[in-house]
């Protein structure tokens, strides 16, 4: 049995992710990887929920630049109510 490089104190809450960081310094894991396989393995809802709570993918106005496809502009919005007066659907 080959012995392991790091091991990881029981009781050790972040044990296993300096362990990874670790790796990452010492050359034996790249960064790339590491980003990769950790984005493959959390869900599209983590990926969202860390990138809000992280305030990253936004732009300099701190407005997001990727959103979902289902949003609509509060404007466009707007124009679809059809008790908004400037509806197109108002009559």
């Amino acid at each position: 049995m080959a012995k392991a490089f790091y091991s990881v104190a029981y009781g050790d809450t972040r044990g296993f992710t300096n362990a990874l960081l670790e790796l990452v310094e010492d050359g034996m894991l790249s960064k790339d990887a590491l980003i990769g396989e950790l984005l493959r393995w959390m869900s599209e809802d983590e990926v969202e929920d860390f990138c809000t709570r992280n305030l990253m993918l936004r732009d300099d106005d701190n407005m997001p630049i990727i959103r979902r496809e289902d949003e609509e502009d509060e404007d466009e919005a707007a124009l679809d109510d059809f008790n908004y007066v400037g509806s197109r659907h108002h009559y």
